[in-house]
C-alpha cells in the first residue's frame, strides 16, 4: 500500500509515473491536483493557464515513487488538449462535475480521445468530482457506476473541497501501476534467468508496453 507524505527531495526515486487529469473546464481538476500534492484548496481558484504538472513522491512496497501529475492547463475550453499531453501517461483521471450533467455526458468523449492517444494500457480512473454539493446533484452514483463498469473503468467520487476520497483515487491508479510494472519485472526476470533487474528501470518513466490491464471487476465506489 501507499506510504508517506510529500516527498524528500534527497530521497532516491525509483519509478516515475505520469499521470494526466482530463475532462471538462470548471469541475475541479486543478483543486484535485492541488489537493493531492500539496494539501491545499482555493475557494477563488482561476482558471488553469499554461502548462502546468505537479509531483508528489510515495512509497509503494519499499520503493519510491514520483507521480509526475499534469493538469490539461485550460486547453480544453478549445480543444486543443494535444497528443503530446497524453505521451508517456501511465494512469489517467477522468473527471466530472456531479453537479453538472453536461461534464458526465462528456465522458465518453474525453475517453475515446485518451485512448487513441495515450498507451492501450493507461490504468483509468473515473472521478465524480464535488460530492460535498449533495443537494445539487446531477449525476447519480449508480448512472457513472454503471458507466466505468462497462468501460473497464476505476470509479470514485471525490470532494477536493473537503478532502474526500482525493488520497484514495491516486493511490488506486498508482497501485495498479505499480503492480503492472512489477508483474512485468518478475516476467523479464525470469525469461532471463533471473537476470533481468528491475533497478534498471530506477528513475525512469515507465511506459507499460502489451502487458495485460484486467479491468476492475467491481469499480470503486463511495458515498459522499
Amino acid at each position: 500500500m501507499a506510504s508517506g507524505g510529500y516527498g524528500d527531495p534527497s530521497q532516491k526515486i525509483d519509478y516515475v509515473f505520469k499521470l494526466v487529469l482530463i475532462g471538462d473546464s470548471g469541475v475541479g481538476k486543478s483543486q484535485i491536483l492541488s489537493r493531492y500534492a500539496r494539501n491545499e484548496f482555493s475557494l477563488d481558484s482561476k482558471a488553469t493557464i499554461g502548462v502546468e504538472f505537479q509531483t508528489r513522491t510515495l512509497v509503494l512496497d519499499h520503493k519510491s515513487v514520483k507521480a509526475q501529475i499534469w493538469d490539461t492547463a485550460g486547453q480544453e475550453r478549445y480543444r486543443a488538449v494535444t497528443s503530446a499531453y497524453y505521451r508517456g501517461a501511465v494512469g489517467a483521471m477522468l473527471v466530472y462535475d456531479v453537479t453538472r450533467r453536461q461534464t458526465f455526458d462528456h465522458i465518453p468523449r474525453w475517453l475515446e480521445e485518451l485512448r487513441g492517444h495515450a498507451d492501450k494500457n493507461i490504468v483509468i480512473i473515473l472521478i465524480g468530482n464535488k460530492s460535498d454539493l449533495e443537494d445539487q446533484r446531477a449525476i447519480s452514483i449508480e448512472d457513472a457506476k454503471e458507466f466505468a463498469e462497462k468501460e473497464g473503468l476505476f470509479f470514485l467520487e471525490t470532494s477536493a473541497l473537503n478532502a474526500v476520497n482525493v488520497e484514495t483515487a491516486f493511490s488506486t491508479v498508482l497501485t495498479e501501476i505499480f503492480n503492472i510494472v512489477n508483474k512485468k519485472n518478475l516476467v523479464a526476470g525470469e525469461e532471463h534467468g533471473n537476470g533481468g533487474d528491475p533497478g534498471s528501470l530506477a528513475g525512469k518513466k515507465i511506459e507499460m508496453g502489451p502487458a495485460q490491464v484486467v479491468p476492475p471487476k467491481n469499480s470503486l465506489c463511495c458515498n459522499s
